[in-house]
């Protein structure tokens, strides 16, 4: 630094010949360091002793005096400025579908605005429009367009909620809020905050104090669309949940740069007859599989089978801008109607799809089987492939039981049948290990053009599907085994045992329908499936087969290994998906450091991070399923809207204190009655036994029944249904005088009572 002499402003006193800073870097460095900005920190940052401090104190104090900076306790800020430690309302994203925040509490003029960063804490990828979060806010660069960047530390919940809507405009000329949340009851929007909005506008609305007559008012904050139609309803929930969807322009430009994989590293497995086998439309294949007789006479009627899973490492580099915001999303998002992928598409469909007749890079597991299924040993190979056919499940199924087209015709002897044969043995071994097999058929929902739903039906469980499920699975364990022995970290897909408390309800429930089970039994999935064997093809199957499956944990990711209790597997990790999960590529990673496969593999800073992001991926997942599952209860309701008044069968799937869910069979679909709807008398609710019964008739409902129900109202925007219960209540075998019983219920003169 150059030296000058100079009085303090205040004592006239010479100060030493080291050069004090302008008044202005003073300024710029508080502005700047907002979490830095101390007296003490200030002296440091210019090497400021003795004299210098007392004339920095006086030059901080004129500052404070002339209203150019604040005094926060011992901290200083530029006047206006965010502290370091801000409340932001998340309201929006820029064009490259980043997020955009406010300050919560923002009295001076209008409010700067704080572009997120995408980061590894585990609140961050949970936050959406219309969040709240504690966020550290820094100073934004020079070629930013705003004027501050944040991180987040966590979401906090909102005192002044938000809610995202449609804004309906009545015949009066009142505004009306059609809130996306079936818990949020409807708003009346204050008409000088529609300026920007017209009907049938999706917006973000705050809600204001209650009232003390009437409706709750809101105000429009934000207009996010123009939503109508089905078209609209997986919009809804991308937004509702703070999906990200929109890939950064750093993100486009990265994938659009990207080059193919060349052989350097890699064996080439470019004539091995691999296939991929999947759905009819499927657009992205992670994996090829190939198989063939073991000819080792050490492993009689023994056989090998290989996995290819693209190579996704390759293309998607830690810290790069593809990676970071695939970390974001941490999965793919499969709507009815789209795709919300983790990669751009020329990613995801192209350069790492496993495309027939196509060279592509891959990470390659060769297993050898015995006889029985059982896995002899295993290795991973970095290679490249090239597919030589892309067949669906339905094609593949008909061609090995005789059903031949042209391309198939070719494949059954040389390529099909090996991985028929090489799939029975697995399915020995998968039949003796005793995974958790619950009979609970997913329905699949089709849209004609216009995005309407033309047919709902349950897809015929194929033994093509389960082939490819044995293969992926015996991967996935080798991925975590081969890993676990190199003493590598990764991710562990983890799924806990029953907890001790859900052991229980399920014990009493089984007593209720006399099944007794035996206090200090192991609940493993062998003993599960035996109950289930016990209620195969009886009344009570489907009953308790939703209850099993409400005793058990939720499968999630972590860097610690408890092993996965539904599958029955010691050690078992997300290997074979990498283009639709982000979990996949850790291990990935993972193997290309254990394995010197290559400069690309998991970072020091990622493995010191790991928790973190299984704690971010994991709660991805969860919100994608919650995405996916309200989209598909916002088609069912709107294809159910003009079906108003008209009865059905359905099931009863849930019971609760306040009344019953029942699912339609043939819609997949679930909606609510009310229990002050069910009749004029009390009503118990037994959580043990998941029934509703009546106090005086000692008749009601039970999980599992089969009731008849009318529609009374669907309200497509919530995803919602409400019925009517028509089936009379029947006799339960147990007493609501027992000491089950948790609430009680009637309904007198239309109201709802609770003792």
């Amino acid at each position: 630094m150059k030296k000058r002499s100079g009085n303090t402003p205040a004592t006239g006193k010479k100060s030493s010949q080291r050069r004090l800073p302008q008044r202005e870097e003073i300024i710029r460095f508080i502005t700047e360091n907002p979490d830095h900005c101390g007296k003490r920190e200030i002296a440091k940052a210019f090497g400021l002793k003795g004299d210098d401090r007392i004339w920095l104190k006086h030059l901080l104090r004129e500052l404070v005096d002339d209203g150019v900076i604040t005094k926060r306790k011992k901290r200083l800020a530029t006047q206006g400025a965010l502290p370091p430690i801000a409340l932001l309302d998340i309201f929006g994203r820029d064009g490259d579908g980043g997020l955009l925040a406010r300050p919560a509490n923002w009295e001076r003029g209008d409010p700067p605005v704080v572009h997120i960063r995408p980061s590894r804490n585990p609140s961050a990828v949970v936050a959406g429009v219309g969040n709240r979060v504690l966020a550290k806010v820094f100073a934004a660069k020079e070629d930013d367009s705003h004027t501050y960047s944040g991180r987040i530390i966590r979401k906090i919940e909102k005192e002044t909620q938000s809610v995202l809507g449609i804004l309906r405009q009545r015949a009066s000329g009142e505004w009306r809020l059609e809130p996306v949340d079936r818990k949020q009851p409807e708003l009346v929007i204050d008409p000088q905050s529609t300026e920007q909005a017209q009907h049938g506008s999706l917006v973000e609305v705050e809600i204001g104090k209650d009232p003390r007559y009437g409706l709750k008012r809101g105000f429009v904050r934000d207009v996010l669309g123009f939503q109508e139609g089905e078209k609209a309803l997986s919009t809804i929930a991308i937004l509702a949940h703070g999906i990200p969807h929109i890939f950064p322009q750093a993100v486009r430009d990265a994938a659009e740069q990207a080059q193919p994989a060349t052989m350097s590293g890699r064996e080439d497995w470019r004539e091995t007859a691999f296939v991929t086998i999947d759905p009819q439309d499927a657009k992205d294949h992670d994996d090829a599989v190939f198989a063939k007789a073991d000819d080792d006479p050490q492993n009689p009627d023994g056989h090998i089978v290989m996995v290819a899973i693209a190579d996704v490492a390759a293309y998607v580099r830690p810290n790069e801008p593809m990676d970071e915001e695939a970390l974001q999303r941490g999965n793919s998002v499969y709507f009815p109607d789209r795709v919300v992928p983790m990669l751009p598409e020329r990613i995801s469909n192209n350069l790492c799809s496993l495309r027939e007749g196509e060279d592509r890079p891959a990470l390659a597991a060769r297993m050898v089987f015995n006889a029985q299924g059982r896995k002899l040993r295993h290795s991973f190979h970095r290679v490249m492939i090239r597919s030589s056919a892309r067949l669906s499940y339905e094609q593949a199924q008909k061609a090995v039981e005789g059903i031949n087209d042209e391309k198939t015709a070719a494949l059954v002897e040389p390529v099909l049948n090996p991985l028929w044969a090489a799939y029975h043995a697995l399915k020995q071994a998968r039949d003796a290990r005793e995974p958790l097999d619950l009979d609970l058929p997913e329905k699949k929902i089709i849209l004609d053009e216009d995005g309407r739903v033309k047919d709902i039906y349950v897809p015929e469980r194929l033994d093509a599907h389960r082939l490819i499920e044995e293969f992926m699975i015996a991967a996935n364990v080798s991925a975590a085994e081969t890993l676990q022995d190199k003493k590598q970290p990764f991710l562990y897909r983890i799924h806990d045992r029953p907890s001790l408390a859900k052991q229980e309800s399920l014990r009493e429930f089984l007593h209720t329908i006399n099944m007794p089970l035996a206090r200090g039994v192991d609940l493993t999935p062998a003993k599960f499936n035996t109950l289930l064997a016990q209620v195969a093809d009886s009344e009570s199957q489907e009953l308790v087969n939703q209850v099993v499956l409400r005793s058990q944990s939720q499968a999630e990711y972590s860097p610690v290994n408890i092993g996965h209790f539904g599958l029955n597997l010691h050690n078992y990790a997300h290997f074979t998906s990498p283009i639709r999960r982000y979990a996949d590529l850790i291990v990935h990673r993972a193997l290309i450091k254990a394995l010197h496969f290559g400069n690309d593999g998991l970072t020091s800073a990622e493995e010191e991070n790991l928790e973190d992001i299984a704690v971010q991926i994991s709660a991805a997942e969860r919100r994608a399923m919650a995405a996916e599952r309200d989209t598909v209860d916002r088609l069912i309701a709107h294809y159910l809207a003009d079906r108003v008044g008209v009865t059905f069968e359905g099931r009863i799937t849930g019971v609760t204190r306040a009344g019953l869910f029942i699912s339609l069979a043939t819609y997949g679909a679930d909606g609510f009655v009310p229990i002050s709807t069910l009749g004029s008398e009390y009503f118990h609710f037994d959580e043990a036994r998941h029934a509703l019964t009546g106090e005086r008739s000692r008749k009601g409902y039970q999980l599992g029944d089969v009731v008849t129900i009318r529609l009374v109202e669907a309200m497509p925007i919530a995803g919602a249904l409400r019925f009517e219960m028509i089936s009379p209540a029947r006799a339960l075998p147990f007493s609501t005088q027992s000491h089950h019983k948790t609430g009680r219920y009637k309904r007198r003169s239309g109201r709802n009572r609770r003792h």
